[in-house]
């Protein structure tokens, strides 16, 4: 059943207006003093209450330590949004209409965001570790997680017995468009000063305020049913909301399993039919008579001229095996001594031991000192600097080497789908010792590696790891020269190549030279005949562009201002170099 609405506008509903913007511009003027990099959520914290939600839970993993301050947040937390969501309804209720009692209004918004941050938290913990390494994979199914429960509680909150109903499409359409509204302003705040930025907040507070109107209004019109059978109680006393938010989440799980088993096959990067290694030998014959094949250009030269580097060390990433990687690197550095780096380290022959796909969760110290002996084995070998062609987990390597490690015979560096900023967030841990977000992320990281081929232990090593001296390692090796330096005191020549994908992951800065975005996803670019070119002219000594980069680059940091609103709200961020 539904009732008539008196005959008003939403322009006339002041204190609501006044509520969402002066409360969206109170955070982000806060946020400005303490936190300059997190002012793209600020606007979320007066949005419809499922969205909301995520915003404080986010928050709640930043400040995480032991559990009995974490349940103190949570309690006082809980009340807080209740009640500011209770404000919120009320003001946005259409006058004239009696609306739900204070007491029922704030035990049904307190039941959605308890509901709302249970039902979140695989999306929270997911958007942490993201914080800890980033990379794409992990958001790519923290979004869909996020998006399609808040979604599935549009409507949460508002309506009588919300939970016994599944969602109007007009409130879903309201909560979409607030969600549209939101990250669009997100991405324009990224890039504006304090000054600029204000107006944009207050703005993104005024769709939060239509979108509280619009919801109020529909929650207006709905009416408990009156005289319900017994088989109709029981069908709409089911919790319709909450189940759907569910089902969401298992439907995620159930494709991410599927990708691990090899069901889900995704494109890795718009490839060819024809094999890499045969791709890549036909592309690196045209460059060496000054051709440009597949957008990749290079000065005039023979291939006589070429400058071939003496070895390679290619270190590759999470869930690889030792000891094969590399050999697409003979079709174009034919005579090139190779190696793979081995997450076990040398055996007593001074070789790479051989290793599995569950070997490399180690931590980042000792990540760093087995690729620095590595490289010192090889160079033994072949009398010269090694080369370094790093991918994923074996970037954080490469950082880790050359910060404990300084002077070693490195000539270049090489690093595809690099983790760049890592340790954005660490685990703090309280007075007993415990951290809520290690703890989640640890349990998390056992389901996900119990879904894969890389073993029930996962990555907590590697995690642990990372959130202590990850950011420590990144920012005394990455500078504006470049990366460090060699044995003879000269800077290392370096390239990265980032796949697309991995831009909701990058830092909000111009993308620095010696960067190429390729149009891929995480990891496996080694393989990929569009970049083994590249890196076969990169190491050979010449000059490598990209005619496609350009547009790229800015497709690159247009999806990284997007993918801000969303991300875990950061402190501390600077720019690379």
């Amino acid at each position: 059943m539904s009732a008539e609405l008196p005959a008003e506008g939403f322009l006339r509903h002041r204190g609501l207006i006044l509520a969402a913007v002066g409360g969206a511009a109170a955070e982000g003027s806060l946020l400005t003093l303490v936190a300059p990099a997190a002012r793209s959520v600020a606007p979320q914290v007066t949005a419809l209450p499922s969205l909301a939600a995520y915003h404080d839970l986010r928050w709640l993993f930043t400040d995480s330590q032991s559990w009995l301050w974490f349940a103190g947040l949570v309690a006082a937390l809980l009340i807080v949004r209740s009640a500011v969501d209770v404000a919120l309804l009320r003001l946005a209720w259409p006058r004239g209409l009696p609306a739900p009692s204070l007491g029922r209004s704030f035990a049904s918004c307190a039941a959605l965001t308890a509901s709302a941050w249970l039902l979140l938290t695989p999306a929270a913990t997911l958007a942490f570790g993201v914080a800890v390494i980033p990379f794409s994979w992990p958001f790519l199914a923290a979004f869909p997680i996020m998006l399609g429960i808040v979604l599935a509680l549009s409507h949460g909150g508002a309506f009588r017995g919300w939970w016994r109903r599944l969602p109007p499409v007009r409130a879903v359409a309201w909560l979409l468009g607030s969600f549209i509204g939101l990250t669009a302003a997100g991405a324009v705040i990224a890039h504006l000063p304090t000054a600029e930025a204000l107006p944009v907040i207050a703005a993104a507070g005024l769709v939060n305020a239509r979108a509280w109107y619009g919801v109020a209004g529909l929650a207006a019109r709905v009416h408990p049913r009156p005289h319900e059978s017994v088989p109709a109680r029981l069908l709409f006393g089911l919790p319709s909301a909450p189940l759907a938010a569910v089902l969401v989440l298992a439907l995620v799980i159930g494709a991410a399993r599927l990708m691990f088993t090899g069901t889900i096959v995704l494109p890795i990067s718009e490839t060819s039919t024809v094999p890499a290694a045969a791709t890549a030998a036909n592309v690196y014959s045209g460059l060496g008579n000054g051709a440009q094949v597949d957008g990749v250009g290079a000065p005039e030269r023979t291939a006589s001229a070429a400058a071939v580097p003496a070895a390679i060390l290619v270190v590759e990433g999470w869930g690889s095996s030792c000891c094969d990687a590399g050999d697409e690197l003979r079709a174009v550095l034919p005579g090139v001594t190779r190696r793979q780096f081995s997450y076990l380290g040398l055996g007593a022959n001074g070789l790479p031991l051989p290793s599995g796909p569950d070997a490399d969760d180690v931590s980042l110290p000792v990540l760093g000192d087995r690729l620095a002996s590595q490289v010192e084995a090889l160079h033994a070998v072949a009398k010269k600097p090694v080369d370094i062609i790093a991918e994923s987990e074996g970037t954080l390597a490469v950082y880790a080497m050359l910060d404990r490690h300084p002077g070693l015979p490195v000539g270049s560096i090489v690093l595809l789908s690099p983790i760049v900023e890592p340790g954005q967030l660490s685990n703090p841990s309280g007075q007993d010792g415990s951290s809520v977000s290690e703890e989640a992320l640890d349990e998390l990281n056992s389901l996900v590696g119990s879904m894969s081929p890389y073993g029930p232990g996962g990555a907590a090593d590697l995690l642990n790891s990372v959130s202590e001296v990850g950011a420590k390692y990144f920012a005394d090796v990455v500078d504006g020269a470049g990366l460090a330096r060699g044995a003879d005191g000269k800077p290392i020549r370096w390239l990265s190549v980032v796949p697309l994908a991995d831009a909701v992951t990058l830092p909000v800065c111009s993308l620095p030279t010696g960067v190429l975005v390729v149009p891929a996803l995480h990891g496996g670019l080694l393989g990929d005949p569009t970049v083994l070119p590249m890196v076969a002219e990169f190491l050979s000594g010449h000059p490598v562009t990209d005619a496609g980069d350009a547009q790229l680059r800015s497709d690159a940091e247009l999806i990284t201002s997007v993918a801000t609103a969303w991300r875990m709200p950061v402190t501390t961020s600077a720019c690379p170099g």
